[in-house]
């Protein structure tokens, strides 16, 4: 999605793609911030976040603290206004439970066998 956002900047065609988005009743980002992005990444995606708030829902997941946003955005500015925009009327659903993947691996993987001396 944020390849098409900046295909879509590059040639002036952003806020068409943007509203585009807007038809659909929700967006799913999931894992925001697990890949670094450039600032011009972000920057197209804060646009359409920017763009869909309070006129579209948003369902975004990440590892990353809030307090670690900044590594996402780039400056405390973006990411503050990020945060603000996300979090007004929101819902947030904070999971500390171990993760469903690791423990999957652990359970198909082969135990080695312990050496002893």
């Amino acid at each position: 999605m944020v390849q098409q956002l900046l295909i879509a900047k590059r040639d002036l065609r952003l806020p068409k793609l943007i509203k585009q988005f807007s038809s659909f009743e929700g967006l799913i980002i999931d894992d925001l911030g697990y890949v670094q992005q450039s600032r011009e990444e972000m920057e197209v995606l804060f646009t359409l976040l920017a763009e869909r708030y309070e006129r579209g829902s948003v369902l975004l997941t990440s590892n990353l603290a809030f307090s670690k946003w900044d590594q996402i955005f780039k400056d405390a500015m973006t990411t503050a206004a990020a945060i603000d925009r996300l979090m007004h009327h929101s819902v947030i659903i904070e999971l500390n439970v171990p993760s469903y993947r690791v423990e999957t691996a652990k359970k198909t993987t082969p135990q080695q066998p312990k050496r002893t001396k």
